[in-house]
């Protein structure tokens, strides 16, 4: 399983701290400012706000508090200084990693980043230097948990409205798209009573480096440390860890 899934996994499992919450919260809000600065405060024709908002409501943001975010943002300046960047580098073991901020300093957080790269064992690199190892693709994330399809029945599902690909793993499946297909498929999806856990554009590594133990754990603390950054919006990586060392890691 690609780093993309596994992290997202293993951010699953840690995501029941009330902590973590606030933080996701706090993150959706800025993009909800940004969104709605972009496209406008209606998510029927922003649909940037749109996907933001659906994310947001996956999460259990209380829907009082997206529309307390997306009137201040539309009467408002708020947000207008928050700059959005991509910063891509390199982790242990030669693994690829992207991120998207949102900043409103961006010498700040540049110095910051450059830092957790540094200390465990990465380096921050040049634009360009990892982007071309990941695609772009719509991702619909369902928890097996709350499914009451086969997965046979999911794919068929996907691959009628318009999906490109559909992976699955122990906790999740994932369905992918080509981004311009993105809003017709969630749409055909939700209208048969699918609920995603998390649905948006996503940058997918074409492949993945395996890690060995020293580097796997050191490869994690980067991206949690990462993930605990307030600028840090997402997190893409190629790695790989073999479940036999990730259970060992757990432990």
């Amino acid at each position: 399983m690609s780093g993309h899934s596994k992290w997202a996994n293993i951010k699953h499992k840690k995501a029941k701290a009330d902590a973590a919450r606030g933080r996701i919260f706090t993150r959706l809000g800025r993009e909800l400012m940004v969104a709605v600065r972009h496209g406008g405060p209606d998510p029927e024709t922003n649909f940037r706000l749109k996907m933001v908002m659906d994310k947001a409501r996956a999460v259990n943001m209380p829907n009082d508090n997206i529309m307390r975010v997306i009137q201040r943002a539309s009467g408002s300046q708020e947000g207008a200084n928050l700059e959005e960047i991509v910063y891509e580098g390199y982790g242990p073991g030669g693994v690829a990693v992207m991120l998207e901020l949102l900043t409103d300093n961006r010498n700040r957080t540049a110095s910051e980043i450059r830092h957790l790269f540094s200390r465990h064992g990465g380096n921050l690199g040049e634009s360009g230097c990892v982007a071309w190892m990941f695609s772009q693709k719509g991702s619909l994330v369902l928890e097996r948990a709350t499914l009451d399809k086969s997965i046979d029945e999911v794919m068929m599902d996907a691959l009628e409205a318009g999906a490109e690909d559909v992976q699955e793993d122990e906790d999740t499946i994932e369905i992918l798209t080509e981004p311009a297909d993105f809003a017709q498929v969630e749409e055909a999806l939700a209208k048969k009573g699918y609920q995603f856990s998390e649905a948006k554009i996503a940058r997918i590594p074409q492949n993945t480096v395996e890690l060995s133990r020293d580097d796997a754990a050191r490869m994690l603390k980067l991206m949690e440390e990462l993930e605990e950054h307030d600028d840090v919006q997402e997190i893409y990586a190629n790695f790989d860890i073999p479940d036999e060392i990730l259970a060992s890691l757990e432990e």
